[in-house]
């Protein structure tokens, strides 16, 4: 539920966010809803915007990291702080805790703008939704899963290295149980499209249908 009101009126716009691994597919997940008529805002695009050069955590990340992380140009080298902190959960921490209040406005805007557009809905995508306080935004918390084989499979498709492949999938250990008390639904990605597919448009219809009948 929302902390800057009692939630969505009946026939208002539902509030879900969308949690889980990488590679599970949260983002095509998200494509199918935006179909349906929801607005959607992911996580990682509104991050590489509050920490882009001229923004107050760009410079809060570079005081806080140093010249590891600084390019010749005087800008954060995104790869490099990556390898840092997703090998060092003590940076990863110092990281969120710069990049994390800076991204909740955005995302309070982005609520504000699809109610203002009577949305039937609006997608939150983010992978730190739970932890990074976004979870407490929403009416719903949809869960994307999947075979730790479909996971690497995907992620390998996406261009990835072996290497990196295997480093983001090992950083994230665990989360699928971490994230379970948390969510409204858990929706299995692995198999066909089309039955994953159907699962979603099911979850729709009840999130949807829960406030508008």
């Amino acid at each position: 539920m929302s902390d800057v009101d009692s939630g969505p009126p009946r026939g208002g716009t539902v509030v879900i966010g969308l949690t889980g691994p990488i590679g599970c597919g949260k983002s095509t997940v998200a494509g199918w809803l935006r179909e349906l008529g929801a607005a959607a805002v992911d996580a990682d695009d509104v991050t590489r915007d509050v920490t882009a050069p001229g923004e107050p955590a760009h410079d809060l990340i570079l005081e806080r990291f140093g010249d590891v992380v600084r390019m010749h140009d005087g800008t954060v080298d995104r790869r490099g702080l990556a390898r840092i902190v997703f090998t060092d959960p003590r940076r990863l921490a110092e990281l969120e805790a710069i990049v994390h209040p800076a991204v909740r406005p955005r995302i309070l805007a982005a609520i504000d703008a699809a109610r203002a557009d009577a949305a039937p809905a609006v997608v939150i995508e983010a992978i730190k939704l739970v932890e990074g306080g976004l979870a407490a935004l929403c009416d719903e918390v949809w869960l994307i899963t999947c075979t730790s084989e479909a996971q690497r499979e995907r992620v390998l498709d996406r261009g990835a290295d072996p290497e990196d492949a295997e480093r983001r999938i090992a950083g994230q250990a665990g989360i699928t149980a971490r994230l379970r008390p948390a969510a409204t639904r858990v929706i299995d990605t692995t198999g066909p499209l089309v039955d994953a597919r159907a699962r979603v448009l099911s979850a729709w219809d009840e999130a949807v249908g829960s406030v508008s009948s």
